[in-house]
């Protein structure tokens, strides 16, 4: 034995003699002689039976299968190992996407926040939680860590490291026990079966003990699993199926005190019943940090590990793939051999080159290991030749069918013997690999599941090239390329997308370079042709997720030209000046999603404020944390819309702010979809102004019934709840189990139920203690004012001396709209209360300041002013103009003028600001817009104040 093995034997020996102490002393005075040496019996076999089933796990997971660079060689667990990243509480949705939507998705939402678990604490409750932990499901893309992860877990425990409260723990995968499926046993004879130890030691009951049972890869499950069909069992002893086993097993009908730990990939998850398993967890992968040490470690020359991080960290398809552990490797082997072989060269920049280049290196490993030949020699030999093209078949084939792991039965259907597939896996060990546990049949797979993509794409594309033939349509006219873009735009979860990648790559006259000597001819028909079908395709495809992996596609083909298009729109600020076509918004949501920039807050008015732009930018909706969609002309298809990212896995989202749009109650209902569901991990929800009465209320507090664990503010201000409909929300702030703190819903009211900007209309009445002596308010109600000769009106601080100005009596802070009508020379405008009222300066002049806003109209035409600043606005003069509307939203700060003409608003400017204290509107009269201190005043100027009761306006 090495030393730590000793240390290990000593600490074992020490624990079992304290147990066997602390037995004798609680049991001396209650057991009978012959129970208490029974006792001591089954302690002493069980310590035996722990030292050597760990001695045994020892050896069998101490390595692990990483690529090896000679033959029977296995990589050290502990060196290669690094930290994963592991999530914790995703649990019931299973999503169908192709894993690498899944990785891109996992690559924007490790930026934030989540509750992450280290590996050797997976059993472990969570903080104020009473319940124990019996059943984890781990899930996790393929070639992500899921095996890995549960190998390091046991090799911790067999070296007395973690979880020494464990007594026995026992590993299996579901490619051992899917060869059994015909065989009967009982709970006792599978654990004697597959850890003879358990035998030896003549162990036949473990319920005694702290047990965990790891299932690995429960994707690759060929077992029924009827759980609802299967006959209860209870007894370990009794014999039965193994799918009987295990679903007693998992369901706590058997062995109820033992732990299991099941990993799988996503789309298999819903297998076992969601009421079976007490913790979901997630395998990210590797973060960046992550990334870099894994890197670090596989390369023992730091100078070609800043090289390779350097060349990933500028391609982000390739910086995304290596989130996955097994990717990182092809990665450094790839890389790792091109900068150890040669000074200078160009680096593969896209996925299919990597794969390339990634073959061609285990093809020069074949020719100098196994065939005897010189570095120099051709490495594509007739034998490698035959041997990647019965793998490219069996690869395709199997695509074709959804498997991922091949029994001797789906080998001879691709004309493929036993005898002949443990060759391949002996020479390709690290693309084809064969696996064989205990007493059990052999089992194929390719090393990830983008390998088996590549190869079956190089197999639909060699037949192309040397037969003509088009594996993917049964029209001979077809051309291959295109049928494969179809085949993935129709299917619907992408599942094609990454084989299209390739597909589409390999079309390319320099990858058919690298592959000199394995392609007999290259293909003429020029990739022009592929290109302008795949800009059909997106500008035609409503599907933004779709038209993504499209854009892919052209990276792929090295066709750049729609995105550095819209990269130029951008620079120059002209993308929304016209009307954008299908394929800029699909380049742009590329942009976007690619960009290496925080997408944390999305704001829809940085691209256009209309619903067809958020429609289009769902996507990017969807890798935000906040999205800011307010006041965009939004309907209930927007909230059709938003429900799915809400109830989905990968949605980021914690703040979603829809005011000030017209959703009405059915747009809130379509919304709640998405918050009712048990994925949704929404904080902050904003409808103020929606247009919402007491039936959108009734559907929040159904949703949040539902769900109230995470929605902690919910603004409803400016709606028509009513009495009902507050009363059932304000009970949620009353209930524990609701999270919902903050409840806005104050300025409600039937007048908000008008259409745009109008519900926010608001009663103003001017301040005769504000205006000027040339200015006669001449109604009780003061609503109406007017230029006359002077007036006699007592002195006041407040009022103006100078200029013929006043305003009205209250500041406004939320949201407000009013209309007034004028004839003659005004101005209408919003100010500080501050602004100074004495003297003939600028700072006492409407929009003259930075202490307020204006539209001026005269027979000049009308200007807009702002801080001295003036802007005449086109087509808009006092001739056509007399009846203005003002919209004034404080907190967003916004304010906008409009022309209304037959109840239509018509925007005439907007201004941006950040508004610091209420705001009091104003006017002026009597003086032209181009007029100077000391100019001629005109008489005969009004102004009044419209009530907005019974006018219909729209936008």
């Amino acid at each position: 034995m090495d030393g730590e093995e000793v240390m290990s034997s000593e600490v074992q020996t020490k624990g079992c003699r304290d147990a066997l102490m602390k037995v004798i002393q609680h049991f001396l005075r209650e057991m009978s002689e012959e129970e208490l040496a029974n006792t001591l019996q089954n302690r002493v076999q069980s310590a035996e039976c722990r030292r050597k089933l760990k001695s045994n796990l020892k050896r069998r997971f101490h390595r692990v299968f990483e690529g090896i660079a000679k033959p029977g060689q296995r990589a050290l667990l502990n060196e290669i190992y690094t930290e994963l990243y592991i999530t914790k509480g995703d649990a019931g949705q299973v999503n169908n996407e192709h894993e690498i939507r899944q990785i891109e998705n996992a690559f924007r939402k490790s930026k934030n926040p989540e509750t992450t678990i280290r590996c050797e604490d997976i059993f472990q409750s969570s903080v104020g939680e009473d319940q124990p932990i019996r059943t984890v499901m781990t899930k996790g893309v393929a070639g992500i860590g899921k095996t890995v992860l549960t190998q390091k877990f046991t090799l911790d425990w067999a070296q007395d490291k973690t979880n020494q409260n464990v007594l026995f723990i026992f590993p299996f995968t579901f490619r051992e026990l899917n060869v059994l499926k015909e065989k009967s046993f009982s709970l006792v004879e599978l654990i004697h079966y597959f850890f003879p130890e358990t035998k030896e030691s003549e162990i036949c009951s473990f319920e005694d003990f702290q047990v965990v049972f790891i299932f690995d890869g429960l994707d690759e499950c060929r077992l029924p699993l009827d759980f609802h069909n299967n006959k209860i069992l209870t007894d370990v002893t009794e014999p039965t199926s193994v799918d009987v086993l295990l679903t007693n097993l998992i369901r706590g009908k058997l062995f109820l005190s033992a732990r299991l730990w099941i990993t799988t990939r996503r789309a298999a998850a819903n297998q076992i019943p969601p009421e079976c398993i007490d913790m979901v967890t997630e395998v990210r992968g590797f973060t960046d940090p992550q990334k870099e040490e894994y890197f670090r470690k596989r390369s023992k020359d730091e100078e070609q590990a800043d090289r390779i991080l350097s060349h990933i960290k500028t391609l982000r398809s390739l910086l995304i793939m290596c989130h996955i552990p097994v990717f990182c490797w092809i990665t450094a082997t790839v890389l790792g051999e091109l900068l150890g072989t040669r000074e200078g060269g160009e680096l593969p920049i896209t996925l299919t080159e990597m794969y390339i280049h990634f073959l061609v290196v285990q093809a020069k490993v074949k020719k100098v290991r196994y065939d005897g030949g010189a570095e120099t020699d051709p490495h594509w030999s007739p034998d490698s030749r035959r041997m990647i093209e019965s793998l490219g078949k069996l690869a395709f084939e199997q695509l074709q069918k959804g498997n991922l792991i091949f029994y001797e039965s789906d080998l001879i259907e691709c004309g493929i013997d036993i005898r002949t597939a443990s060759v391949y896996s002996g020479v390709f060990t690290q693309i084809f690999k064969e696996e064989r546990g205990l007493y059990q049949d052999k089992v194929f797979c390719f090393v990830h599941l983008s390998v088996q993509e590549f190869l079956a794409a190089l197999h639909v594309h060699l037949t192309f090239i040397n037969s003509g033939k088009n594996l993917l349509s049964e029209d001979p006219m077809t051309q291959v390329y295109q049928s494969a873009v179809d085949e993935a735009l129709q299917s619907p979860n992408g599942h094609l997308d990454l084989f299209l990648r390739f597909l589409l790559g390999l079309s390319l006259q320099t990858n058919q370079t690298l592959l000199q000597g394995l392609l007999t001819q290259t293909g003429s028909r020029s990739q022009a042709e592929t290109v302008r079908y795949i800009k059909k395709k997106i500008r035609e495809n409503s599907s933004p997720e779709k038209s993504i992996n499209l854009f892919h596609c052209l990276s792929e083909l090295r066709d750049c030209s729609l995105v550095e298009e819209i990269q130029q729109y951008l620079s120059s600020g002209s993308l929304f000046s016209n009307k954008v076509s299908p394929d800029h918004w699909s380049a742009l949501v590329f942009i976007l999603l690619s960009s290496e920039k925080d997408l944390d807050v999305f704001d829809l008015k940085k691209y256009s404020a209309l619903e067809e732009a958020l429609l289009w930018l769902l996507p990017v909706v969807k890798a935000s944390n906040k999205a800011l969609l307010s006041g965009c002309k939004l309907s209930w298809r927007s909230c059709e819309a938003l429900a799915p990212i809400l109830r989905s896995q990968s949605s980021n989202m914690r703040e979603l702010d829809l005011s000030n749009n017209d959703l009405e109650d059915s747009g809130v209902e379509l919304l709640c979809d998405g918050l009712k569901s048990p994925h949704c991990a929404l904080e902050t929800l904003r409808l103020s102004g929606c247009l919402i009465t007491k039936e959108g209320c009734t559907s929040l507090a159904s949703a949040l019934s539902e769900n109230p664990s995470h929605l902690r503010e919910l603004d409803l201000s400016y709606n028509h709840p009513g009495d009902s409909g507050m009363q059932q929300l304000s009970a949620g702030l009353k209930d524990d189990h609701w999270a919902l703190k903050t409840l806005r819903m104050d300025n409600g009211g039937e007048k908000r139920l008008a259409h745009g900007v109008r519900k926010y209309a608001c009663e103003l009445t001017l301040d005769p203690i504000t205006a000027h002596k040339n200015l006669k308010l001449i109604d009780d109600k003061n609503k109406r004012v007017i230029f006359r000769e002077e007036q006699l009106h007592p002195d006041h601080p407040d009022r103006f001396d100078f200029w013929p100005q006043v305003l009205c009596r209250d500041g406004l802070t939320g949201r407000s709209y009013w209309e007034a009508e004028w004839e003659g020379d005004v101005c209408v405008a919003v100010t500080y209360r501050g602004i100074r009222r004495k003297g003939d300066g600028d700072e006492c002049r409407f929009g003259w300041n930075d202490q307020s806003w204006s539209l001026s109209c005269s027979v000049d035409g009308c200007f807009i002013y702002h801080n001295g600043r003036k802007t005449k606005l086109p087509f808009c003069s006092s001739s056509v103009c007399h009846r203005v509307a003002v919209y004034l939203d404080c907190p967003a700060g916004t304010l906008t003028f409009y022309r209304v003409s037959c109840g239509t608003l018509i925007p005439l400017h907007t201004f941006y600001c950040t508004f610091t204290e209420p705001l009091y509107p104003a006017f002026g009269l009597g003086f032209r817009c181009s007029s100077t201190s000391g100019s001629r005043l005109r008489s005969g100027c009004s102004v009044i104040l419209c009530s907005t009761e019974s006018t219909e306006t729209s936008i």
